[in-house]
């Protein structure tokens, strides 16, 4: 099971939590992007109906395939 961490960081004269380089909006406090950090974490965990998903890649191609709506990973919240 994969595991995806949000990390706190100053960002944008603010706080703000970012999940690999992408980053979220900007709060005004450390406790505040905090907290919103840990509502994205508990919603990642949420079992979903199987779907089919369509994305373009790092390449510009598009992907299309099944995602799996009970597999989900595991979350951290880091700073």
């Amino acid at each position: 099971m994969a595991l995806i961490t949000y990390r706190i960081q100053e960002h944008d004269g603010g706080w703000a939590y970012r999940l690999g380089e992408t980053w979220s909006e900007t709060y005004p406090s450390h406790d505040s992007a905090a907290a919103a950090a840990r509502h994205a974490a508990r919603e990642q965990k949420v079992p979903d109906a199987n779907a089919c998903i369509e994305y373009q890649n790092a390449s510009g191609e598009w992907v299309t395939e099944r995602a799996d709506g009970h597999d989900r990973p595991l979350t951290d919240v880091e700073g």
